[in-house]
């Protein structure tokens, strides 16, 4: 039936209040897989650098009874560094904005400020799975693990590694190379390379899109037979089609889709590495600038942070690149 004649209705009405949720839906990951994995350390200069060993190769070592003694040649460590990066998220904000009445405080300053720091500390992961060569100068950068990467590698035809430089004391980022299926025998190479360097491979970090095809390794009968089933939930079936943790013949390694590695230009490669070697030097821990000057009815924010990535020994790590990735 229709209304009663002259009803007011609340399509008429100018004064009823907005129904807006307090609370402000954020969908954008927050996650740092890497940066959030490894330890953190100082930095005390713009340039940091370490020393890298190895041991010598197993031989035959079987001497002669009374024999004069001989002595090798002491060979130096491989002294190495890498280059602080500034990194910086700015907002203002006027006076007016601040004092009214806001939905959730989404567009305080305070919430402004916690968001940007955020942001600067996604930036630092990129960072450090880019394909970054390290820059000195007044716009230093940081290199990323790919630059320092020369021992375990599994390339595309055309492709190089970059590796360091001690003359110049800087990263090469690595050159592209003809994208390749990514497969398992593949993966089981580096990891196996990786482990036959010394190292202990702990985490695969891909693409969310080359992680789903990592998930069509299980078609392999060899992992197929192996695969652990995952336990139903209450009454409900559960089907499993991703794998979390791969045991390859040479190491087990935690598969990780980091959606920092997304973009094109860092998703074509898969990053084998051990936490432990790897650490990230603040120069300056992200923080607020507290001088930045007013200079209008308004409030202005400057975060930033300075810091550089240390790659303990490239040895302990490894690449696969140069990988299609799924449209």
């Amino acid at each position: 039936m229709a209304a009663a004649a002259n009803t007011f209705m609340s399509t008429s009405a100018v004064g009823n209040r907005e129904d807006i949720d307090n609370i402000v839906s954020r969908i954008s990951p927050e996650d740092t897989p890497i940066y959030s994995s490894i330890e953190k350390g100082k930095a005390k200069a713009t340039f940091s650098e370490w020393e890298v060993d190895e041991l010598a190769a197993p031989a035959a070592n079987a001497q002669a009874e009374g024999d004069e003694y001989s002595f090798a040649a002491t060979t130096p460590p491989e002294r190495i560094g890498n280059r602080t990066q500034i990194f910086r998220k700015t907002g203002i904000i006027s006076g007016t904005q601040e004092a009214v009445d806001n939905v959730g405080n989404n567009e305080k300053l305070a919430e402004q400020k916690l968001k940007k720091g955020i942001e600067v500390r996604k930036d630092v992961e990129l960072s450090i799975v880019a394909n970054n060569a390290s820059v000195d100068g007044t716009t230093r950068v940081s290199g990323g693990v790919p630059s320092f990467l020369e021992t375990n590698v599994s390339r595309g035809s055309g492709g190089a590694n970059g590796g360091y430089n001690s003359t110049t004391k800087l990263t090469v980022a690595e050159t592209t190379g003809t994208a390749r299926a990514f497969t398992k025998a593949l993966l089981d190479n580096v990891i196996d390379q990786v482990f036959q360097s010394g190292g202990n491979a702990r985490s695969l970090q891909l693409a969310p899109k080359l992680k789903t095809v990592f998930a069509t390794f299980m078609a392999d009968p060899n992992v197929a037979q192996l695969r652990t089933a995952v336990p139903a939930r209450g009454n409900k079936t559960v089907l499993s089609g991703s794998v979390d943790v791969y045991q390859g013949p040479n190491g087990t390694v935690e598969v990780v889709g980091n959606r920092v590695m997304a973009p094109a230009a860092v998703a074509r490669r898969g990053l084998i590495l051990d936490f432990e070697m790897l650490e990230w030097l603040w120069l300056r821990k992200i923080q607020e600038d507290k001088d930045v000057a007013k200079t209008g009815d308004a409030k202005k924010f400057v975060m930033l942070g300075e810091g550089t990535l240390k790659v303990k020994n490239e040895a302990a790590h490894g690449v696969v690149a140069d990988l299609t990735v799924p449209a």
